[in-house]
């Protein structure tokens, strides 16, 4: 259900002001994170132009989003007991100054160090050590965002060891944490806008690889999207040296079987660039369900993460989340639209 603009103002005023009164008619999400919360949920305001709104917590679920572990909004969902547990875990880990050792959490979970590691990994696909690294990473990329010094992310994200920072930064930013701290300053991408058979499509590539690809019904909403990704970055457009880039990535939009031979910037956690590989290795013409994913990366039990990793993809087509559909074979949310993730998968099946 698409709501109004008035209804999703009242919405993010209902946020805003953290009323917990409003728990139960909405829950809000937040695309740069891929998680879900009560409108009274106490975690850092999320940027407006990241939010979105849904009637139900199976509704945020369903388009790839994950709960939040601080406000539960999922939580009349949960049957499995470890669910509790693996939950209060990462509680733990997200309220530590340093990291914990596994046998602490074990023993907080009343649970031996190799059955709480198989339980956890089971529940999230990942490991509580490659967690508190995507934990880490997420608060890096938020205390950067609103100008935070990059010493004070350090501290504030729970690096231990500067050289771990700088280690992990390069790969979830994408660029070095000064520049990504002042909006993407002195970083050149390149991007282009056009039509393909779905609509307007913008393609944005920085010196590592094409960064962006995005599909959408009119040009200007998808330029803003870019901007505010990089505020501060030189955004070029109209260079002729990108034309055959973008002619290749339209090319491939309208016959994805012809392949795309051009160098991807990916950013993610750990977790996310697993399942992006996946992704890429799902052939034209062919569909998996997220459990079906989830078992493919040796985490069956990881669904709601697998599907939050897809959700967090910015590179439609390269990244073929497309082909992703639900146990039962119906389509879910797709970031462009469910409407382009038919017509993405009509077009493939016809060309096999």
């Amino acid at each position: 259900m698409k709501l109004s603009q008035s209804s999703e103002e009242a919405r993010w005023a209902a946020v805003c002001q953290r009323d917990a009164q409003a728990a139960g008619s909405f829950v809000y999400a937040v695309r740069s994170t891929g998680v879900f919360c009560r409108p009274g949920c106490p975690s850092r305001r999320p940027r407006r132009e990241n939010t979105c709104f849904f009637d139900s917590p199976e509704a945020a679920l369903a388009a790839g989003f994950r709960a939040c572990l601080r406000c539960r909004p999922a939580a009349s969902l949960c049957v499995d007991p470890h669910v509790a547990l693996v939950e209060a875990a990462c509680r733990s880990m997200a309220a530590a100054d340093a990291p914990l050792l596994l046998a602490v959490l074990a023993e907080r979970a009343g649970l031996s160090p190799h059955h709480f590691l198989r339980v956890f990994k089971k529940h999230t696909g990942l490991t509580p050590h490659a967690w508190a690294a995507g934990l880490r990473a997420g608060r890096l990329r938020e205390a950067l965002g609103e100008g935070m010094a990059v010493s004070e992310a350090i501290y504030h994200a729970g690096y231990n060891a500067s050289s771990r920072f700088y280690e992990e930064a390069d790969r979830v930013l994408g660029m070095t944490p000064g520049a990504f701290r002042a909006g993407g300053a002195k970083t050149r991408i390149r991007f282009g806008l056009g039509e393909c058979a779905l609509g307007a499509i913008l393609v944005a590539a920085s010196e590592r690889g094409l960064c962006a690809i995005a599909l959408g019904d009119a040009p200007e909403p998808l330029l803003r999207e870019l901007e505010s990704r990089f505020p501060k970055a030189e955004l070029v457009g109209g260079d002729p040296g990108f034309e055959d880039w973008m002619a290749q990535v339209i090319g491939f939009v309208e016959a994805p079987g012809t392949g795309l031979h051009l160098p991807l910037d990916l950013r993610g956690t750990a977790f996310q660039l697993r399942v992006w590989q996946a992704l890429s290795d799902i052939p034209p013409g062919s569909r998996l369900s997220y459990s079906e994913l989830a078992a493919r990366i040796g985490a069956p039990a990881a669904v709601r993460a697998v599907a939050g990793a897809c959700a967090a993809n910015t590179l439609a087509v390269a990244i073929p989340c497309h082909r992703v559909v639900r146990s039962d074979g119906g389509l879910s949310g797709y970031r462009w639209g469910v409407a382009r993730k038919r017509a993405l998968l009509d077009r493939e099946a016809e060309s096999r």
